[in-house]
């Protein structure tokens, strides 16, 4: 394990406890160490590696959530902190006080992604306005540029990604069939990316 850098938190603590799960640039880590407002997490090779976690510095700006608990108001879609991928902002177009970024996302999952549904980009719950075989967009509101890391990201940066949960079993249900069905010789060798199961 790596222990990756602490990260200094507006909001010191705020209850947060040894052994709970916060998100960073949505992908979900576990608190091992809090020192007065500094919160420390460690991150494997594999984190590092499929994730934009490898790239941050001790000065890097990072967003910040902790998990939803039972009987929170819902105020996007799920979000499991399980990222997919990373893909790359490709364009960005600042028409203020919004702006419009358009994203590249790898095969194979642009297939997860539709107009108008729910996407997870560093963490933030954001709607797609438009989506292509290998590229997708949305629009920022004042409040996101200000309140999350969005704001400051120039064409280049890598983004961590996580499609819609819904997307993912109804895809995995259409390759697949009826659950209960057993698995044919055709599709036995090949599995759609599906969520990892829940951290302890």
């Amino acid at each position: 394990m790596i222990t990756a850098p602490s990260f200094r938190d507006d909001d010191p603590a705020r209850d947060v406890k040894l052994g709970d799960s916060i998100a960073i640039n949505g992908c979900c880590l576990t608190v091992v160490e809090i020192d007065g407002d500094k919160l420390s997490f460690e991150a494997g090779e594999e984190t590092l590696s499929r994730t934009n976690l490898g790239e941050l510095t001790a000065e890097s700006t990072v967003n910040l959530e902790r998990s939803l608990a039972v009987g929170d108001r819902m105020g996007g879609h799920y979000v499991t902190g399980h990222v997919d991928c990373v893909g790359q902002l490709i364009e960005r177009i600042d028409d203020p006080p919004w702006a419009n970024l358009k994203f590249s996302v790898p095969a194979p999952y642009p297939r997860q992604i539709v107009a108008k549904g729910s996407i997870t980009v560093d963490g933030i719950s954001l709607t797609v306005v438009d989506v292509g075989e290998d590229y997708f967009t949305v629009a920022l509101i004042p409040h996101t540029l200000d309140a999350t890391t969005l704001g400051r990201r120039r064409v280049g940066d890598r983004i961590n990604l996580e499609t819609d949960l819904l997307a993912k079993y109804v895809q995995r249900t259409l390759q697949f069939g009826n659950a209960s069905d057993p698995p044919s010789a055709g599709n036995a060798g090949s599995s759609p990316n599906t969520p990892w199961s829940p951290q302890s």
